[in-house]
């Protein structure tokens, strides 16, 4: 059976997300306005399946929300110019460790970053 492998996408949201969602806006001081608002994510699924769970509030067998709100509601589409030069990793751990370092290091270029 195949290994499950994990890989960090970037979705592009919409800059509403900066002026109506207050956490959003609290969480990116560093942001300008030049540069686009984004979301980081996850997945063990391809970023295209991933995001289309996003955007029909995907939830698991056990009724749980297994998708954002955010990207539900501002996510535009995919920037794989954004993550395709980060490999696959085998565990969920690698991956939750590299989802937030690219999410800071994006905060750093001055874009706006949710990540979870």
């Amino acid at each position: 059976m195949p290994k499950t492998q994990y890989q960090v996408y970037v979705i592009e949201l919409s800059k509403k997300v900066f002026t109506e969602n207050a956490r959003f806006r609290n969480a990116n001081p560093q942001f300008n306005g030049v540069l686009q608002c984004l979301y980081v994510g996850m997945t063990s699924k391809t970023p295209k399946e991933r995001f289309q769970q996003h955007k029909t509030g995907y939830r698991n067998k056990k009724g749980h929300k297994l998708s954002s709100n955010i990207v539900q509601k501002y996510g535009m589409y995919l920037r794989p110019s954004l993550y395709n030069h980060i490999a696959p990793v085998s565990t969920r751990m690698e991956a939750l460790k590299l989802e937030e370092k690219l999410a800071l290091e994006l905060r750093r270029q001055r874009y706006a970053v949710w990540y979870n």
